[in-house]
This record gives structure tokens, sequence and C-alpha cells, in this order.
């Protein structure tokens, strides 16, 4: 399974609750499941959490557990404060425009001591597909900002969430991103290179040793930033 987060290092546990906003089709939601956590994932795209609901209530209760997916929006999340021990938000804050307050939303929700992963494109990548192509960033629901680190580090100290750790992820994909920016991301998938290079990344799930070419190569230039991050018990200060 393709995960942009690391589930142990966010220290996914059995019994805990996990809320993964902005869950399109709840590839974490199922990898927390497996680690034994009551999951729940948002999504505003209604098409791509009828495509999994089924299969995730399934799995959960095979597993006994809590499996559920529902509609919803990153900046008014439908739960009380303190609902969940971790929480995932993967690849959503460059489409927002108050990621702040969306910051401050999963903040609301995740328990005082809870863990967060945020990720977002790198800077890198994402002024890569800029310079061979506009449609990455004109194309309808296409991200409105480039982010640096420092940028979302301090948006989330501002909720008060403490920056703990940062990772990366995808460093194959960045060259899908670039041939489909070239292609044009509307006609992009009639693109004979670019099915040749999905069929490509598939084969990469499945090989160990592209895994750990991946990890490798993720130092050097990943598609995705990963920023862990720790909602601080009252009274206790935050670094970033």
């Amino acid at each position: 399974m393709l995960l942009t987060v690391d589930l142990e290092r966010l220290r996914v546990r059995s019994g805990e609750k996990l809320l993964d906003a902005g869950c399109g089709e709840g590839r974490h939601c199922f990898g927390a499941l497996e680690r034994g956590a009551h999951v729940v994932g948002l999504d505003l795209d209604l098409a791509s959490l009828k495509a999994s609901a089924r299969n995730l209530k399934q799995r959960a209760s095979e597993c006994d557990r809590l499996g559920a997916l529902i509609q919803g929006n990153a900046l008014q999340l439908p739960f009380a404060d303190g609902t969940f021990d971790k929480v995932i938000c993967s690849e959503v804050m460059e489409h927002v425009h108050d990621y702040r307050g969306a910051a401050r939303e999963l903040a609301r929700v995740t328990k005082p001591g809870g863990c967060l992963a945020i990720t977002i494109p790198t800077a890198t990548s994402e002024s890569l597909y800029l310079r061979v192509g506009d449609d990455y960033f004109e194309s309808p629901g296409g991200h409105i900002r480039i982010f640096q680190p420092r940028q979302l580090a301090l948006g989330l100290a501002d909720a008060g969430l403490a920056t703990i750790g940062v990772g990366f992820a995808h460093a194959l994909h960045t060259p899908y991103w670039v041939l489909r920016s070239i292609a044009g991301l509307p006609r992009a998938d009639e693109n004979a290179l670019v099915q040749l290079y999905r069929r490509f990344l598939l084969l990469a799930t499945q090989s160990r040793f592209l895994t750990r070419l991946e990890g490798v190569l993720n130092y050097c230039f990943p598609k995705s930033l990963i920023l862990y991050a720790e909602k601080r018990r009252s009274g206790s200060s935050l670094a970033y």
C-alpha cells in the first residue's frame, strides 16, 4: 500500500482513534486500521469516498474496529474538541486558502499530547512542474500555493502544534508528474509515456529493490514533505 505518512513514526497504536482529513479513497485509513486503530476518513470528494467506503467498513468489521468515511470540510470538522489521538492531513494544505484556519481545526480535534502528520508537495518539485507547464496550478481544484517547510511549520505553531520531525516521500513520483505537466494535465492520461511510467510505478510498489532505491532518492528529489507535529499540553513551549 502506497502511503505518504510513516505510521510507525506517527506512533499509531492499537485502540487509538485516528482522523484522516482529506482522505481521498482512504489509503492511510486502511493502513492505520491494520495497526489496530479506529479510523475516520473525511473528504469533500464524494466519489472517492464511495469508491472505498464499503471495503473499509468490511475490513473494520473483520478487525473489530471502527472504520468510516464521511463527507466533510477540513475547515469545519464535525467532531468535538480532543476527539482523536492521531490526525493525518495529506496533500491538502496546498489546496486550501486558509491553511492556518485548517491547522487550527486539526489542532482542535486532536487530544493534548496527540500527534499529527501534515504532508505537502515539496517546493522544489512544485517549481519544476510549474516550469514545464501551467496546467498543474491552473486546472480546477489545483494547487494555489507553493509551500516552504518553515511557512507550514509556523502555521502549525500558531495553531498550538510543535513540529517534532520531518520526512520525505515519493521520489519516483516526481518524474511522473513532470511527464504529466509536459503532456498537459487535461490530456495526460492519454499520453503513452505517462501510461508507461504509471505501469512502472505499479511495479515499484511490488519491488523491494525499487522501494529501497526510492528511500535513497527521497533525499534528492522527493515529491512530498511530511511534518510530524505534536499538540502540546498546557504549559508546554513550542519548537519548530
